[in-house]
């Protein structure tokens, strides 16, 4: 494990209980200092929660973060396995950009005082189509220039006269001029002729699916094929993906490149969590809030597992509104109708599987060359693939990352990290019990390993020092993730982030009550939760506002 993040882990270990599974009850009933009240109360310390608190402690808020777990992060984490320190779910960052063309997550960080030395990903990716052999390298440009990738993705198909490079080239520059559109909206209010004149291409695509706007650039399949690798990373198919997410993605990740914590997406969490608390947040470990206290339609406290309660007018809840309006909402009749059917009307954005090995020889041994790759071993048939994603596997759209090739002091010389991953839906996993999990797992972390090895032309199995598997299960259990969900709610034609950004007012069903997390406007992703923790402390703050608070 590297010392400097270990050095941050003591900073909250060596004061907070240790939350193993033996005696976690002990520590949720053991008492605390806490305060009578606070200006805000955040509920849970992952990347959002941490985000949230960061913004509103910048205003002089006085901010408690109660975070059931003991350590922040949620799913920004890493574990140890055979004494090294592993990434436990981090594949690559959007919207940070280099030092020179700093994104807004890059930019949010600097402002709060937060240090992360950042490394760029070598590529977009590696995209591997067994069935038509298509084999094709992606890398990003930089600066929001898509020559390079549109040049590489044209190549592979073949192109002759460059005819191809710029039909690909026109597709990326619109998905550019969309995703500038997107940042300004998502923080500007605009009347919509405003909107039309400013920011056209946002406007006449945005009620169009990501395959409608791409079939009219009439590209062969199999550039199609290639730019859809990212379709994972969304989780739906391009048919009923809205394009202006789409467009989002392939901007930041082609036209900026992705980059990752040099010391795991753990540091950053944790590093997260001490600026705040370094601003005067109080953060408490193994506090599990169980319920929002309800006053006259107003938020008013927070009782805690351990039966404590403290008052505020103010709570920003990570936990999905799924599990807030059903069990948390304390009377009960205070979740008014509209938030039932808010829920309802949602759909469980997918969970994961990954197998993570440490594996006993360096990447270039093992014949390993790219950091990424985006593998379809029965064909890129993505409908077919997203109705396995409903299943228990195995799963035939698989993405491998090998850790090292980004961040070559990851593991110790000699060795390298790899992981597969999937990201299948929910319900998938809705029959898994004790007497069948060990199988379904087994299932798709054999089938993974052998597909990985088949592509790379070695036997990972004897390459093995250690080996985990995290699964929908597993999620749900180490973070509270409603059904194993780590991608919110499904972004869909019916569900779109248009209407997400012109309802959020109309959804703030409890005053004083706003949520952060993945399952919020600007959806999945470690950088989009960092967005939806500032969104969610804005709307506290307006909300502020409208009661007559003053705020610094």
């Amino acid at each position: 494990m590297n010392i400097e993040v270990e050095k941050f882990k003591c900073i909250f270990t060596a004061h907070k209980a240790t939350m193993e599974s033996d005696d976690s009850e002990e520590i949720m009933n053991n008492k605390r200092y806490l305060k009578e009240s606070y200006d805000a109360v955040i509920i849970g310390g992952a990347l959002a929660g941490c985000a949230s608190a960061l913004t509103l402690a910048k205003k002089g808020l006085n901010v408690l973060v109660a975070e059931q777990h003991n350590l922040p992060g949620g799913v920004a984490t890493s574990f140890v396995r055979g004494g090294v320190e592993i990434e436990a779910s981090l594949h690559e960052m959007m919207s940070i950009g280099p030092k020179e063309c700093p994104l807004k997550i890059r930019n949010f960080f600097d402002e709060m005082g937060v240090d992360i030395e950042w490394l760029r990903v070598p590529e977009a990716y590696r995209f591997v189509d067994e069935e038509t052999g298509t084999n094709a390298l992606v890398h990003p440009g930089t600066h929001g220039n898509f020559e390079t990738p549109a040049h590489e993705i044209a190549l592979a198909c073949g192109d002759t006269d460059g005819s191809l490079f710029h039909k690909i080239l026109d597709l990326l520059n619109l998905c550019h001029r969309v995703y500038n559109s997107v940042n300004i909206l998502s923080v500007t209010k605009m009347s919509k002729p405003m909107m039309l004149a400013k920011h056209p291409d946002f406007v006449k695509t945005a009620g169009y699916s990501a395959k409608e706007v791409i079939d009219t650039f009439a590209l062969p399949k199999k550039a199609v094929d290639i730019l859809s690798a990212y379709w994972i990373y969304v989780g739906d198919t391009l048919d009923n993906l809205p394009f202006t997410i789409w467009a989002v993605l392939m901007a930041d990740y082609l036209g900026y490149g992705s980059y990752i914590p040099k010391k795991f997406s753990h540091e950053m969490s944790l590093k997260m969590a001490e600026r705040a608390m370094e601003m005067g947040v109080q953060m408490e470990f193994g506090l599990r809030a169980d319920k929002i206290l309800v006053e006259n339609g107003h938020v008013k406290g927070v009782r805690f597992a351990n039966g404590e309660e403290v008052k505020s007018d103010y709570v920003i809840c990570s936990a999905y509104p799924d599990k807030a309006y059903t069990s948390m909402i304390e009377p009960a009749e205070a979740v008014p109708e509209g938030a039932f059917k808010f829920v309802n009307a949602k759909t469980l954005g997918v969970s994961c599987f990954s197998v993570v090995m440490l594996l006993d020889e360096s990447p270039e041994a093992l014949g390993i060359h790219d950091y990424s790759t985006f593998y379809a071993p029965k064909g890129m048939h993505l409908n077919q693939i997203f109705e396995e994603y409903a299943g228990e596997g195995p799963y035939n759209y698989i993405t491998s990352i090998c850790t090292n090739l980004a961040n070559p002091d990851a593991s110790p010389k000699g060795t390298c990290i790899y992981s597969i991953t999937a990201l299948p839906r929910p319900e998938g996993w809705l029959n898994v019990n004790e007497e069948n999990y060990e199988e379904m797992t087994r299932k798709n972390a054999e089938y993974f390993i052998d597909q990985e090895s088949k592509r790379l032309g070695v036997n990972l199995r004897d390459h093995i020092l250690e080996i985990v598997y995290e699964t929908p299960v597993s999620v749900a259990h180490f973070t509270g993730a409603y059904r194993g969900s780590i991608y919110g709610y499904m972004h869909t034609m019916d569900d779109h982030i248009v209407a997400r950004l012109q309802m959020s007012e109309s959804e703030n069903y409890i005053q004083g009550l706003s949520f952060a997390g993945a399952h919020q406007i600007s959806g999945d992703g470690m950088g989009p939760a960092v967005t939806n923790g500032r969104k969610a402390a804005k709307i506290i703050l307006d909300m502020m506002a409208e009661d007559g608070k003053e705020i610094a």
